[in-house]
């Protein structure tokens, strides 16, 4: 009841609040009767759960905050609601307010209604003419890609009739330049009109059979002919001013011929007959011109000639016979030009220079060895032959013509060259010929141009057999030679072993950089005949000795030549220095023993016995006393002469030193080896007065070795 009694209360406190409002508007009229009655069903409530679900508000906010107030639950639900209520009440309050904007919105809203609804229909109306628009723009589309098409087809006819016309018609200047003017650039351009013209109504069978042409092709005919006639005698008067003399053939080739290469085109198309002619004529005209000019240089190079060799200049064939000796007191540069390299082995750095001019070679009274001329001849024929292969290839677009045209030099050149190679006795000079033609053919190659290789391999093929001709007489006439003839009583190195030595070293030279294995199985073949000549020639002298030093003083010299020619004189230097050294040997101990024969054989045979193999033949103080007081007394001058006499017997000092500090070594050995035997004698010990002592010895030899 009391419940009842607060609601009330509340409800009287909001019926004196709405009391104060109906002054202006009847607020309960409006929305009834507002008073909240008890609910009378609440004894029926379940309160099943209500203890759980008041431990789970105990932690809430406002539910703490409600209770710590006091208030009930039931009287902040009414509060709350009562406050719902007067915003509700307010709100409507605010609405009532603004009732004639509403109203004023309302009819705005409904002008714009209508006003929408009139574009509607206007727009309706758009689209159905834009509708028919687009049908009338489709229509026109397709009638002007129609129009398109045959503007297209008629303007590809027009095209192609226009070139028809153009192709076919034979206009009066043209007709007048063919036939009335002179041959120059713009008779040259006409040409080309003419070319294509001609070969427009021979190419295309419509055109054959239009009855345009049937009014053309005789004027056609008439110009083809007149231009053939005029280009023929105007390009063939050009072809024999080639045949002036003294005319320079490249620079008119390339300033005045190529100019109208185009008359050769146009020939060669419309008037084949004619250009058969005219290619005639330039192969005519050119096989003359440098015929003559290749004979005349020939000739002019054959004044300056210098012979180096005749048939007799071989290594094994005697001196006096040949006058040699006048050979010898040359100047140092013409100085054994027949077996020695020299300055011969310059014409290969000087490959590339230009071809000698004859007459100014002339003038300052030069000769030259063959191999010179023979490159400045091939250096010219290169030269000729690269411009005039160039020449033929761009003007006439044919190789073959070169061929035809240099029949003739190449005949020029191997009558010359036929008649100087089977009387070539130059060995030297036909192997620089050799390696020229292999620097020649090089050259070709890095110039990318083939007109010259078969006649270069036919060149290197016949200097080949000719040198192998030449190197087998020059072994023959070591194999056959005369000793007795050759032999000179003379120590020194023999001029037939020197002749030897610079032939080898050349040809070793110029193979150095090819590797030619066919060339070192002659030289060694020329090696063996030059060991049993040297051997027979040293079996002469009459004494041991003396063949030794022979031999040696050959084989040094032999070794030194070789040296010269390069740093590897390879298997055929090693060869000499083996019997250079074998040598030696020999004559070492021939020497030693001529001045220390007894000592050495004592040495040799005694002293290397054992002292317990024979006790009868023991050696013993008077046995050895004899030798040890013999050399005492006179070893310093028996070295005196030793030095003495290798001082005059070898031609090549440092060779002779050589050998003699080898003689004092071996001599200082045996002595040692007599010292060491005295040493184990009963009682040798005599003699130690009269050994002279190691270090003595030592120090001569030393004194020797300042000299050397």
């Amino acid at each position: 009841m009391a419940e009842v009694a607060s609601n009330k209360l509340q409800g009287h406190s909001f019926g004196g609040i709405n009391d104060a409002q109906k002054s202006t508007f009847d607020l309960e009229a409006f929305v009834g009767d507002l008073t909240v009655e008890e609910d009378t069903s609440s004894d029926d409530i379940s309160l099943e759960g209500l203890e759980q679900e008041l431990e789970e508000c105990k932690n809430d906010d406002v539910v703490t905050n409600i209770l710590s107030k006091g208030t009930t639950l039931r009287e902040y639900t009414k509060g709350v609601e009562n406050n719902l209520r007067q915003v509700e009440l307010d709100s409507i309050q605010d609405y009532i307010k603004e009732s004639d904007n509403l109203v004023s919105l309302h009819d705005q809203i409904h002008d714009c209604d209508s006003i929408l609804s009139q574009m509607e229909t206007l727009l309706s109306g758009f689209q159905a003419e834009i509708g028919s628009i687009s049908s009338d723009i489709k229509i026109l589309q397709e009638k002007s890609m129609d129009m398109g098409l045959k503007l297209k087809n008629r303007k590809v006819a027009e095209s192609k009739l226009a070139k028809f016309v153009e192709d076919i018609i034979v206009p009066p200047r043209m007709i007048d330049i063919i036939v009335d003017s002179k041959v120059d650039d713009e008779y040259m351009r006409t040409l080309e009109i003419l070319s294509k013209k001609l070969k427009f109504v021979e190419v295309d069978p419509m055109v054959k059979e239009s009855k345009a042409l049937k009014d053309v092709q005789p004027e056609l005919e008439k110009l083809r002919q007149k231009a053939v006639s005029k280009v023929f005698e105007f390009i063939v008067q050009k072809l024999y001013s080639l045949r002036k003399p003294k005319t320079n053939i490249q620079i008119l080739q390339q300033s005045v011929l190529l100019k109208y290469k185009y008359i050769i085109s146009f020939l060669k198309e419309h008037g084949k007959e004619v250009y058969a002619e005219v290619r005639t004529a330039y192969i005519d005209t050119m096989n003359k011109v440098l015929s003559a000019h290749f004979r005349a240089y020939i000739q002019a190079l054959e004044k300056l000639q210098l012979d180096i060799a005749t048939s007799s200049d071989l290594i094994g064939v005697e001196t006096r016979s040949t006058g040699l000796f006048s050979r010898g007191r040359e100047p140092l540069k013409n100085r054994s030009a027949v077996f020695a390299l020299g300055e011969r082995i310059n014409i290969l750095k000087e490959i590339e220079e230009p071809a000698l001019i004859p007459h100014i070679a002339e003038a300052s009274s030069r000769k030259y060895p063959y191999e010179v001329l023979f490159r400045s001849l091939h250096k010219l024929l290169m030269d000729t032959a690269s411009s005039e292969y160039l020449f033929c290839d761009n003007f006439f677009g044919e190789e073959s013509i070169f061929y035809e045209i240099f029949a003739g030099p190449f005949s020029v050149i191997d009558e010359h060259f036929n008649s100087v190679l089977p009387n070539c006795f130059d060995a030297i000079g036909l192997m620089l010929m050799i390696r020229i033609i292999h620097q020649h053919q090089l050259i070709m190659s890095r110039r990318r141009i083939p007109c010259l290789d078969s006649y270069l391999d036919k060149v290197n093929i016949s200097l080949w057999p000719r040198f192998k001709i030449v190197f087998d007489m020059h072994l023959s006439s070591m194999r056959n030679a005369n000793v007795k003839t050759l032999w000179e009583d003379d120590i020194h190195p023999h001029y037939v072993m020197r002749r030897y030595a610079e032939f080898t070293a050349s040809l070793i030279h110029l193979n150095v950089e090819y590797g030619d294995g066919q060339l070192e199985l002659n030289l060694e073949r020329l090696r063996i005949a030059i060991d049993d000549l040297v051997v027979k020639l040293a079996k002469l002298f009459p004494k041991p000795k003396l063949q030794t030093v022979f031999l040696i003083n050959n084989y040094d010299m032999t070794i030194a030549v070789l040296k010269e020619a390069g740093p590897e004189g390879g298997r055929i230097q090693l060869h000499f220095e083996e019997l250079l050294k074998n040598n030696t040997a020999v004559f070492v101990e021939e020497l030693l023993k001529e001045h220390f024969g007894d000592l050495i054989n004592f040495v040799k045979f005694r002293a290397s016995e054992e002292p317990a193999s024979n006790s009868e033949r023991s050696i013993s103080v008077p046995e050895v006393e004899p030798l040890v007081k013999d050399f005492a007394s006179r070893w310093k001058a028996a070295i005196e002469l030793m030095h003495n006499e290798v001082i005059t017997s070898f031609s090549n000092f440092l060779c002779g030193m050589e050998i003699l500090r080898a003689a004092l070594t071996q001599l200082l050995l045996y002595y040692t080896r007599l010292s060491d035997c005295i040493k184990k004698i009963d009682g040798g010990s005599v003699l130690n007065k009269d050994l002279i002592s190691i270090s003595s010895i030592m120090y001569e030899i030393r004194k020797y070795s300042r000299t050397f």
